[in-house]
């Protein structure tokens, strides 16, 4: 701080205002924060659904072509405008914006229908426009969960497909070894004996390939019994809880990155006033002011009474009362 005084009939500077980016930045970012912003966003998605299913009814899309091309612009136009008034709510910091995997998506989704290629392409616009109703899950919580954890089990359901895909193979050959003369429609091929094998892995058919694997050997019932129990039920509950484990995490990441609504803001503090620091009085000092005081108390009480050793001349003797006589002293001779 500058302590010294501006000098005489100097301009004062004026107070330095806010930059236009923060500004612009704190209202768009009030504005993506209301309720009735995602709202509006949420509806227009299930609207742009409708329409894109509205076009599927040959009938329908004749008759409807120029309004459901218009209802389609301004879908577009909506969506534009709300990215780019998400993309100023980063505007002091830009880098932000990208940091959030669901803007580039937004982004990317928008951004692909104003290109010439994909706007030729009707297959290709559709599928942009399809890509929209995934946009739901930025305003549905327990969506969004689902979609983090099925994302975030794809390093174990990788592992999962290749462990699948090796007990495929190997069972396949060796069905296609056993039962590859005898049934040639199931096993004749290793790719019909990996079908028939996915397909048993769904239990879908399982009763009519045992009987018919019996028909051709009695050991066949060990070779259906050992893929059932390790492809059905070991792998499939090993899925199952790389699901899980991922819906737990994604849970945890959702409630780090959103605070819960029931929690309370701190309280205010209230500001405690200092406490009063009541001298104490110097023992000493203290006895010499009693002392004092009882002095002067004693001088005005001298002042004030009559002195009490002063004597008085004794007055004359008090005549004393006979006392009449009682009946019986009378009586008495």
């Amino acid at each position: 701080m500058n302590d010294h005084p501006a000098p005489r009939g100097a301009t004062p500077r004026p107070p330095r205002s806010r930059p236009l980016r923060r500004v612009l930045a704190e209202r768009a970012h009030a504005l993506t924060e209301a309720r009735w912003f995602a709202l509006s966003v949420f509806t227009l998605i299930i609207v742009n659904a409708v329409l894109l299913g509205a076009e599927t009814y040959s009938g329908l899309a004749e008759d409807w072509h120029r309004w459901l091309r218009l209802a389609e612009h301004l879908c577009l136009a909506a969506f534009t405008a709300e990215i780019a008034v998400r993309a100023c709510a980063h505007a002091d910091r830009p880098r932000d914006f990208f940091r959030d995997p669901w803007n580039v998506f937004d982004l990317a989704v928008v951004a692909c229908a104003f290109l010439p290629v994909v706007r030729e392409n009707t297959t290709v616009l559709r599928l942009l426009r399809l890509a929209r109703v995934l946009r739901t899950a930025r305003f549905l919580p327990q969506l969004r969960i689902v979609i983090v954890a099925v994302a975030r089990s794809l390093p174990g359901t990788v592992s999962f497909l290749l462990v699948g895909a090796l007990l495929l193979y190997v069972y396949a050959m060796v069905g296609w070894v056993f039962f590859g003369e005898a049934n040639p429609g199931q096993y004749g091929s290793l790719g019909r004996a990996v079908l028939t094998l996915f397909l048993l892995m769904t239990l879908d058919g399982l009763g009519d390939a045992v009987h018919a694997g019996l028909e051709i050997s009695r050991w066949s019932i060990v070779y259906y019994a050992s893929y059932v129990l390790i492809a059905s039920f070991v792998l499939v509950n090993v899925l199952i809880g790389v699901v899980i484990s991922s819906l737990d995490e994604a849970r945890e990441l959702e409630r780090e990155q959103s605070p819960a609504p029931d929690t309370l803001p701190p309280p205010a503090r209230v500001p405690v006033p200092a406490p009063v620091q009541v001298p104490v009085p110097d023992p000493d000092v203290d006895l010499r002011t009693r002392i004092a005081l009882a002095r002067k108390a004693l001088d005005d009480l001298e002042a004030v009474l009559p002195p009490l050793l002063t004597t008085h001349p004794p007055g004359p003797a008090a005549a004393r009362t006979p006392v009449p006589a009682t009946t019986s002293d009378t009586a008495r001779p």
